[in-house]
């Protein structure tokens, strides 16, 4: 993202047939403050990635969960977001920042960008707080919200300390369960927008 290598040097094959990824780098760390005074500095990303994306169905770029500058350029690069809400008791105040600054990109940087979704996460049945927030998410947002929801779950703590995603680390999980129904509901709508 800095402009020391191209993204296509970057992009490294998986164990996982046609998934390919683009590592983070703990140089990153310090990223924001070094591209301080960087013209157009919102859209590094956008031009990185300007001659790869054509090569991918998907790209899905995992941001920091803060609204700093490095997500100001996934919010910039990409065509769509899907909003992962921690079913918490911080999520919607979190939630309000990010659809503000959803509101702001869309105005100036990326007229464009739209909303995929909102995924809960972490949802935990035996909880009251976790049905209030899903509640109160499905009352704001009605059906950007996918009907899938991602459970709490122990194995998708564990997996990335083993550097593998949930669907090769145990994919009879739980949680892997309801990531691929996620998939599937995605795919679904995009196949229903393309009709």
């Amino acid at each position: 993202m800095i402009g020391q290598k191209d993204a296509d040097s970057v992009i490294q094959e998986t164990r996982l047939r046609n998934f390919f990824i683009m590592p983070s780098h703990t140089d990153l760390v310090g990223v924001e403050v070094e591209l301080m005074d960087v013209p157009f500095r919102e859209r590094i990303l956008s031009r990185s990635l300007a001659g790869t994306t054509q090569k991918f169905d998907f790209i899905v770029i995992d941001c920091p969960p803060s609204l700093g500058l490095l997500t100001l350029n996934a919010l910039t690069a990409a065509h769509s977001l899907l909003v992962p809400v921690q079913c918490e008791y911080y999520a919607l105040e979190g939630l309000k920042s990010l659809m503000n600054t959803f509101r702001l990109v869309k105005k100036r940087l990326n007229p464009s960008l739209s909303i995929e979704g909102f995924l809960l996460t972490m949802f935990d049945s035996r909880t009251r707080l976790s049905h209030d927030i899903a509640e109160n998410v499905r009352a704001h947002f009605d059906s950007q919200v996918f009907r899938t929801i991602i459970p709490r779950n122990i194995r998708l703590c564990e997996a990335p300390s083993f550097g593998v995603p949930i669907c090769l680390y145990d994919i009879s999980s739980k949680g892997a369960q309801h990531y691929l129904m996620l998939a599937k509901e995605i795919l679904k709508m995009e196949a229903d927008h393309e009709v």
